[in-house]
């Protein structure tokens, strides 16, 4: 008789809503097993430092401190971790950053429930989750390896705030929606414009726009 060896998952989402969502379709999955949840990023790496999970759920927008500083935080004291980002971003955003910064994997969540499992069951065996699409875009990213566009050469709070200037915020709602001062998203944006040598808002639009960045 073969016994199958449950995966334990830990949560890690600000949105009561989306843990309790996530928690509803991993029930009915009898090989998946919610461990524990989380709502911040300090509860979030507690929970990573016990390791009594195989996969980590992550998601990337994180209030205070976003989910790719938890990542890289995560992968500094436990190498092996399988964690597998979640996000409400087109995968074009934060894919391929999040799988540079040590993720098994990337999953929007807006995807179906049977993606949810099958990216779990796939990270947990040490594989890399990627869907179709984010497989066709780090192929042609191979093909053009020399010309790299100048987005990717940001941060990721710079590539962060770019996104969302491109999507018609202005600073100070940045500042209020990430959890910064005002300044600081000044600096984040003035650092932005001069590496990719933009002279203000309407080109940064236009360049994520050419880009399909948004």
């Amino acid at each position: 008789m073969t016994t199958t060896q449950t995966t334990k998952v830990y949560i890690i989402d600000d949105h009561a809503i989306v843990r309790e969502g996530l928690k509803q379709i991993l029930a009915d999955t009898p090989d998946i097993t919610v461990a524990g949840d989380a709502d911040t990023a300090d509860e979030a790496l507690i929970l990573a430092r016990q390791q009594a999970y195989n996969v980590l759920l992550l998601d990337i927008t994180m209030p205070a401190r976003n989910g790719l500083d938890i990542l890289k935080q995560i992968k500094k004291e436990s190498p092996t971790v399988a964690v597998l980002m979640l996000s409400m971003h087109d995968e074009d955003q934060y894919a391929i950053r999040s799988l540079k910064a040590g993720a098994a994997g990337y999953l929007n969540k807006q995807g179906a429930p049977t993606e949810l499992v099958d990216a779990i069951r796939e990270v947990a065996a040490g594989r890399k989750y990627i869907t179709p699409a984010l497989a066709q875009t780090l192929a042609n990213q191979v093909s053009a390896k020399n010309a790299i566009a100048p987005h990717e050469e940001l941060s990721h709070r710079e590539y962060q705030t770019m996104i969302m200037i491109a999507s018609g915020k202005c600073v100070s709602d940045i500042a209020i929606e990430l959890d910064l001062s005002v300044k600081t998203v000044s600096m984040y944006r003035a650092r932005l414009l001069q590496k990719m040598q933009l002279k203000n808002n309407a080109e940064i639009m236009r360049y994520a726009m050419k880009n399909s960045l948004v």
